[in-house]
């Protein structure tokens, strides 16, 4: 990847997928933010689009993770993976407003360009508020008079609840809802979109002061191997894609593993149940009403968050996009690599099935993600005002309530 990285191969703007079309989201002294893309090199926007699905898989059939990913993220290595190098895209678009269509030759770039690109993309005044790589992995703000923002941009700063970035993020938490109860703020919106996960506990702290019920991160977990070995430890190539495990790393972690799960039977290993602690509601409680902000980019330990926050959270509203990661289940927890012997290929698996302790409920069909009590996608037209089509939906619902009451 990094030889590729340095070639003049990579598609130079970035793309999202706004109602059902694939939209420019570059700054070109000729294609206009906001183009519909039409298609590339001769493939319509749509077969594109459908070509791509497979690259992004989901737990359970959720289709708003492959519908937005086919757009957004096939063109930092998976265009060339499907259809080959391309030096030159022929782009035929057409500009907002109008219905002519328009041919354009993009000449390829490096990685480094094309991200380049990306940062200084249309869409960014908005859009990076929601990276967590470039926003803090928690913050707070009163954005109204009457409305608290809790920003929860991701889950993994912490490993364990020994690690001291977790008694930060803890008393963090808990310096939120006691300024929430003296200044008796009556609107809560909590924002998890693009949130790709993380560590157990960070995402059930939130939870404890929003339910009046105990709950365990999950009702079961397991995997389908010994936990005492390695399945096709011939092709083990470590727990990060970034370089082999080391004997001491492989050591630690195997013996992790093997106190973390009890021992084989019936073709499983079940969690050690010192593991699963039960969650207590905190103090001060947070009575008020609760906005939850998801998309289809809310994945692992986010998704699982969600998902705790719809099955037992106080007054609870979600806005949003069907989460990719399951309501009540989903492989996670432990990932193995694995590195294919010729082509030398890595790919990463969730080893471990949890099932979420998530209640029934009759708008959560199995197999889907988290369903929000209100789905809204982004519109062109808010795309093009630079406004929060999600966030701006969600200020009406409290302006709204606040006017009935």
């Amino acid at each position: 990847m990094e030889y590729l990285k340095r070639q003049k191969i990579y598609f130079p703007y970035y793309l999202v997928y706004i109602e059902g079309k694939m939209i420019f989201d570059g700054l070109h002294p000729i294609i206009p933010p906001g183009a519909q893309i039409l298609s590339v090199n001769g493939i319509e926007s749509i077969k594109l689009m459908q070509s791509f699905y497979r690259y992004f898989p989901v737990d359970g059939h959720s289709n708003s993770y492959k519908l937005s990913s086919s757009v957004e993220k096939i063109f930092e290595w998976r265009y060339f993976m499907e259809y080959g190098l391309s030096e030159e895209f022929v782009v035929t678009y057409t500009a907002p407003g109008s219905e002519h269509n328009k041919t354009i030759v993009l000449q390829a770039v490096s990685y480094e360009k094309q991200q380049e690109n990306f940062k200084n993309r249309y869409s960014a005044p908005v859009s990076e508020l929601l990276e967590y790589k470039r926003q803090p992995a928690y913050s707070f703000e009163m954005i109204k008079p009457d409305a608290g923002l809790l920003n929860l941009r991701w889950f993994g700063f912490a490993t364990s609840k020994d690690d001291p970035e977790f008694k930060k993020y803890v008393h963090f938490i808990d310096s939120v809802f006691t300024a929430l109860d003296q200044r008796k703020t009556p609107n809560l919106i909590i924002d998890v979109r693009n949130n790709p996960g993380g560590s157990d506990p960070t995402f059930e702290q939130p939870v404890m002061y929003l339910s009046d019920h105990t709950f365990k991160e999950n009702l079961s977990a397991h995997i389908i191997y010994d936990p005492k070995s390695i399945p096709f430890e011939k092709y083990f190539y470590g727990f990060s894609i970034k370089k082999p495990v080391d004997s001491l790393t492989l050591s630690n972690a195997m013996e992790f593993i093997d106190e973390y799960f009890e021992d084989f039977e019936d073709g499983k290993s079940l969690q050690n149940k010192r593991f699963n602690p039960t969650y207590y509601p905190k103090s001060p409680a947070y009575k008020g009403k609760v906005y939850l902000l998801v998309n289809e980019n809310t994945a692992s330990a986010a998704s699982h968050f969600a998902s705790l926050m719809k099955a037992y959270a106080r007054n609870l509203t979600i806005v949003g996009v069907e989460t990719v990661g399951g309501y009540y289940i989903h492989n996670g927890h432990i990932g193995l690599v694995y590195q294919l012997p010729n082509s030398e290929l890595k790919t990463k698996f969730s080893v471990v099935h949890v099932v979420h302790d998530a209640p029934v409920k009759n708008d959560q069909p199995e197999g889907s993600g988290v369903i929000p009590d209100y789905e809204v996608w982004p519109k062109l037209n808010d795309f093009l005002q630079h406004k929060d089509t999600q966030m701006e939906y969600v200020i009406k619902l409290i302006e709204e309530m606040t006017k009935s009451h």
